[in-house]
């Protein structure tokens, strides 16, 4: 087989993005993954901006939008469940976008419609990397060696090969304070189709979130965050049901159904920030580079767009790889860094201590809601517009 050898390293959103357009370019490629399967599951994500018109290049926009979670609108509701404010739903990018999936679901999209020939390894983790200029050499966990040209390393926001790669140009690793954790619970006849999102005091949020596999896909998140990631499972839910004991509304029903769940998954939002995303012929690209968590919002529809604006600035420049990973970070990185800027006060606006607190939070949601205000609020949804065109493939690459 000819071409160019690609290794990635993470099955994410942004290691399947650039398996997909890197093999439809004719590279090699082998993606390495930690688990030992292909992972479905996980909670929503939604594909926005510059996102939806990559979505279109790789023909898949209908497929993913045939995953849609069935949620149809976003709302705040007080202790009873009764609504209290709406948040914008129109267009495509609103509170709840018009593509909105779980992760699981798009990941696995993109999975099954690789073009043929992309390699897997699971159950393996990169262990050693040397960059010798021309090339990469790599050795796994296993006990496998790798050459190739390229090393993309797309492993998530704890990445211990971004670590050991590019140590010294992580020059942030921004912890939000925000302890956010997620699972799939039963559905009951209580649930519709609408994200319900309950705020109370001592930083507490409560959300419960449809999906289209007729269960519930709960949050419950709250800062001061409690780091809760070194944790084993009953320590750290153990933990969690004491922040919520008095919380109200459907948290109870939320912690007792987390203890039997076998799709809890627990995170403390952190933002990492680099000073670079490629040193010789290795680059980040997803969360490994830029993180930017939910509170940003945008993360899938970044990681989407990375791939193909990796793949499309390599095809300009086939023989400077170097050239093109700094032409791929010009054009990622006013995107990432818009998302990355969290509003003045956000997080104690969303994340309220006292009675007092709570109710001017609740004023200014229905004063944000109004109509007057609503289409300045729905700007607030819409993140990863590009300032500039996609850059564009070579002929038979769109």
């Amino acid at each position: 087989m000819g071409g160019r050898r690609a290794v990635v390293s993470g099955a994410s959103i942004a290691g399947l993005s650039a398996a997909f357009w890197l093999r439809r370019l004719g590279w090699q490629v082998t993606v390495i993954e930690r688990a030992s399967e292909f992972r479905d599951g996980g909670q929503n994500v939604d594909v926005r901006g510059v996102a939806r018109e990559v979505l279109h290049r790789m023909g898949l926009f209908e497929a993913v939008k045939r995953q849609n979670t069935t949620e149809t609108g976003t709302v705040f509701v007080d202790a009873d469940g009764e609504v209290t404010a709406e948040l914008p739903s129109g267009g495509p990018d609103g509170a709840t976008a018009e593509l909105e999936v779980l992760r699981g679901d798009l990941a696995r999209t993109i999975h099954d419609h690789l073009p043929p020939g992309v390699a897997f390894l699971y159950d393996d983790v990169i262990e050693t990397v040397g960059d010798h200029g021309r090339g990469v050499d790599i050795v796994t966990s296993r006990g496998r060696e790798l050459g190739c040209e390229l090393l993309v390393i797309a492993e998530g926001v704890r990445s211990a090969t971004r670590d050991r790669v590019f140590a010294e140009d992580v020059i942030t690793r921004n912890d939000l304070d925000v302890t956010m954790v997620f699972g799939t619970i039963p559905r009951t006849a209580d649930d519709d189709d609408r994200w319900r999102w309950h705020t109370t005091t001592r930083g507490r949020q409560i959300h419960l979130r449809p999906d289209r596999y007729g269960t519930t896909r709960a949050i419950l998140s709250f800062s001061p965050g409690d780091d809760l990631t070194g944790l084993d499972r009953e320590d750290a839910l153990a933990r969690v049901r004491d922040r919520y004991a008095d919380a109200g509304w459907e948290a109870p029903r939320i912690v007792e159904a987390f203890g039997t769940s076998d799709d809890v998954y627990i995170d403390q939002l952190t933002q990492i920030r680099m000073t670079t995303w490629h040193r010789g012929r290795v680059v980040v690209a997803g969360d490994a580079g830029w993180c930017v968590t939910p509170m940003g919002g945008g993360g899938a529809s970044l990681a989407l767009t990375s791939g193909y604006v990796l793949a499309a600035e390599l095809a300009s420049r086939p023989e400077d790889t170097e050239a093109a990973l700094r032409a791929y970070e010009k054009w990622m990185r006013p995107l990432v860094e818009d998302v990355q800027k969290l509003p003045p006060g956000m997080k104690k606006f969303a994340y309220p201590q006292t009675r007092t607190g709570l109710a001017l939070r609740h004023l200014a949601d229905k004063v944000l809601t109004a109509p007057p205000l609503k289409p300045l609020t729905a700007k607030l949804t819409q993140v990863a517009s590009a300032p500039h065109d996609l850059p564009d493939l070579p002929s038979g690459g769109n």
